[in-house]
């Protein structure tokens, strides 16, 4: 938008500037030629005096005649010591007294000639005429060089089109620089929209803007607010209800529990022959060895489909307040890595024995800018990823250090969950932080949210999730760079 307008500006501007060099160059044409018609009649007036100047007749035919100048002659002659000449011609064509190069044929009729010849670097205006003297029929040539028509020709480049074309160049930086300054709160406003967040709905700054651009930019506020009204209100929504699916889903998943405890203790009366495993992080398929009754296994499905749902309304819960929006509102504090670290290992702990996983902490003492509750919830999604599709017996690494990234100076504190599982191709690994997405063929269950949630917290935190291969080339890492 800003160089369109800056070109039609620059072209605006010069074309009428280039318009009035070429008029002045036409005008001093013009001008020249004004000074060249009266030079033309000041040298016709003075033929009659030249050929009155002729008072006899030479000794011999071939001695000059005897010349008498009038004093407008000699003045003229006088004036002009190198830029003027005069020769009386025979009929052939020789010169009798006078310049030896005007020289020439005659004159075809009795009426006067003016024509331009070059001599010794110089452009003479020269007037040819038959005249009667007292010698006999001769012909006068009178030149004069000081026409400034004929010199103009010449140098017209260096007189005319030199100090034009300086001219038009200085011009073109004056009108480019007076443009850009005149145009700078357009373009400055027109970086700051390409290089906002599309997260991004702040006003704009109506007062810092021209005039003109004011109305513009009220305009884009009143959308903004539009937009973040109704993106808030969507948030709102979706956190109102998730709220409210928490209590009556928490009574449901109590009563569904207390449920599945007492069919599968009912069911181990009726089979001691079975051993039976009470596990909440059990699977639907991995209860098929178990010999149960037919109530026993429809309570189990139940009860995962209501800690299903119960963990979508508080993932829903969680997006909604992660927020980059919402969270922004919020000063971030200095965290404690290890000691959330330490935190997280503890409270998932029982879910990685469960599956007969290694749960390890590699951990030093670093600090960050952050969030500490958005951060928790960031690294309980990892884990909970991690422990989920990693098969049983595996092993997960939570880090937080200090690591250089490229293109930095400094190193930064991270944050790092890592597992030895089957891993993620790599033309997947961008979408699978996309909301609700889940890679084809994947076991296990989940409402592909808590990778989602991760990247939304990262964005909170200017920064993006990193999704890399593990040590080795086998498993997968997630990596949360922060500022220190």
């Amino acid at each position: 938008m800003a160089s369109g307008l800056q070109r039609r500006l620059l072209l605006l501007l010069l074309a009428p500037l280039l318009l009035l060099a070429a008029l002045n160059t036409w005008f001093d044409f013009r001008s020249a030629d004004s000074a060249a018609l009266e030079q033309d009649r000041q040298l016709l007036a003075m033929v009659p005096m030249m050929a009155a100047s002729v008072v006899a007749r030479g000794a011999t035919d071939d001695a000059p005649p005897v010349l008498l100048m009038a004093p407008p002659l000699e003045d003229f002659l006088a004036q002009r010591p190198s830029l003027s000449a005069y020769a009386f011609v025979a009929r052939e064509g020789s010169v009798l007294v006078g310049d030896s190069w005007l020289s020439g044929m005659p004159p075809a009729t009795g009426e006067p000639e003016f024509s331009s010849q070059e001599f010794d670097g110089v452009t003479y205006r020269i007037v040819s005429q038959r005249v009667h003297t007292v010698a006999g029929d001769l012909v006068l040539r009178l030149a004069d060089g000081s026409d400034p028509r004929q010199q103009w020709l010449r140098l017209l480049w260096l007189k005319v089109g030199l100090p034009n074309l300086v001219l038009a160049v200085a011009a073109f930086f004056a009108v480019n620089w007076a443009v850009r300054r005149a145009l700078r709160p357009l373009i400055e406003l027109k970086e700051a929209v390409e290089s906002r967040s599309p997260r991004d709905l702040s006003a704009l700054d109506a007062e810092g803007s021209p005039d003109e651009v004011r109305p513009l930019v009220l305009s884009l506020n009143r959308l903004f607010d539009l937009v973040n009204a109704q993106a808030e209100s969507q948030r709102r929504f979706v956190a109102d209800a998730a709220h409210q699916l928490r209590t009556p889903l928490a009574g449901l998943q109590a009563q569904v529990e207390a449920w599945a405890q007492a069919v599968g203790a009912t069911a181990a009366k009726a089979h001691p022959e079975h051993v039976y495993m009470e596990n909440s992080h059990l699977a639907p398929a991995e209860l098929e060895g178990i010999a149960i009754t037919l109530e026993a296994s429809q309570v189990f499905k139940l009860r995962q489909a209501v800690r299903r749902t119960s963990q979508l309304a508080n993932q829903l819960l969680a997006l909604s307040r992660a927020d980059a929006r919402s969270a922004n509102t919020q000063a971030m504090q200095r965290v404690d890595l290890r000691q959330l670290c330490e935190m997280l290992l503890e409270t998932h702990l029982d879910a990685a024995s469960a599956k007969e996983m290694d749960l390890g902490l590699e951990a030093v003492d670093v600090h960050a800018t952050g969030h500490e509750w958005l951060l928790r919830e960031l690294l309980g999604n990892l884990l909970d990823n991690a422990i989920r599709y990693t098969p049983r017996g595996g092993a997960i690494t939570l880090r937080c250090g200090w690591a250089q990234e490229p293109g930095m100076d400094a190193a930064q504190p991270f944050l790092e969950v890592e597992d030895n599982g089957p891993g993620v191709p790599v033309a997947e690994r961008t979408r699978m932080l996309e909301r609700f997405y889940r890679l084809t063929g994947t076991q296990g269950e989940g409402s592909g949210l808590g990778l989602a949630i991760a990247e939304e917290i990262a964005r909170v935190h200017h920064s993006h999730l990193q999704v890399l291969d593990g040590h080795g080339g086998r498993g997968l890492r997630m990596r949360l760079s922060l500022p220190a």
